[in-house]
């Protein structure tokens, strides 16, 4: 098993850098130039020049990917160019605004999934599981900003429930989570009903109920605990996928956060933001990757024994 880790670690290393250099590429290849937004109307070449070479932006792009790696294993992230103070900094205020957000989302899609899931399973094949089944699928099938937007419509704009954007408490949440949320069920919902119809013809499970032991008891108690171990396992590789999604909402609901950095900076050409943003989005979806096939092989004994 610790073999195992330290080969799964290991193949992430040569993943983080191709990463890296196709974020780094395509962010230089984007028309614009951060030194733009810096200079005043008016400004000589020569300015120009000394702000390009202050900040290393003359030098060969392979140059300047081996200085920014370099700063980066080593924690740092650099200055951004506009707006002039540590990357690290602000992803350090943006990035806890999108962790809550996609925390919460991923806790609501598990919860409301899991249910779904079993409930399809339970009366399977009747008219509540496809209508179950079909309507978390359409649901996910769905962009974000498009699912944002009609509730906004419907909840801020038509009912006045909850603000139209912004951070401003708990009411706030409500929209963005559900936005999230209901994009995310429809997957968990799939690997539930999944799991749960495949236990059911568990041997085990049969004998219960020669038993005697009630239906509802055998589901709840003995189907669903066995039926979650592919739930939880899928949970981890979601991280990024929910982090993600994050992003988007931010830009629609207009919350603080990494999207909006993210979207901010992108406007500006600030490389080294947009740069980090989107290394810590990969970094997300490689660790949650990691922390999914970590737990496949900690929870399933099939997985667990194929690798001894």
């Amino acid at each position: 098993m610790l073999g195992y880790v330290i080969r799964r670690i290991l193949m992430l290393v040569p993943v983080f850098f191709a990463v890296s250099v196709v974020i780094f590429s395509m962010i230089h290849m984007l028309p614009g130039d951060p030194i733009e937004n810096l200079l005043r109307v008016g400004s000589s070449p020569a300015q120009r020049e000394a702000l390009t070479a202050k900040y290393g932006l003359d030098r060969p792009l392979v140059e300047q990917y081996l200085l920014w790696m370099g700063n980066v294993l080593t924690g740092d992230l650099g200055t951004a160019i506009v707006q002039r103070r540590p990357v690290a900094q602000l992803v350090a205020q943006a990035l806890p605004y999108s962790l809550t957000l996609g925390g919460l989302a991923l806790c609501f899609s598990t919860v409301l999934g899991v249910v779904v899931g079993t409930i399809a399973a339970s009366w399977r094949g009747s008219w509540l599981d496809q209508g179950l089944m079909g309507g978390v699928l359409f649901g996910s099938m769905l962009p974000n900003f498009w699912i944002g937007l009609l509730m906004i419509l419907v909840f801020s704009v038509s009912l006045g429930w909850t603000p139209v954007s912004g951070a401003r408490g708990w009411e706030s949440l409500v929209l963005p989570v559900l936005t999230i949320g209901l994009g995310g069920t429809a997957l968990v919902a799939r690997v539930t009903r999944i799991a749960m119809i495949d236990t059911q013809g568990k041997d085990f499970v049969l004998l219960l109920h020669a038993k005697g032991v009630h239906p509802l008891t055998i589901q709840v108690r003995h189907v669903l605990r066995h039926a979650l171990i592919p739930v939880v396992t899928i949970l981890a590789l979601r991280i990024g996928w929910i982090l993600g999604g994050a992003v988007t909402v931010e830009v629609v609901f207009a919350r603080p956060g990494l999207g909006s950095l993210l979207i901010k900076s992108l406007n500006q050409h600030d490389y080294p933001v947009v740069q980090a943003s989107l290394l810590i989005l990969a970094m997300a979806v490689m660790l949650g990757t990691l922390m999914g096939d970590l737990l496949q092989a900690a929870m399933d004994p099939r997985f667990r024994d194929s690798l001894t």
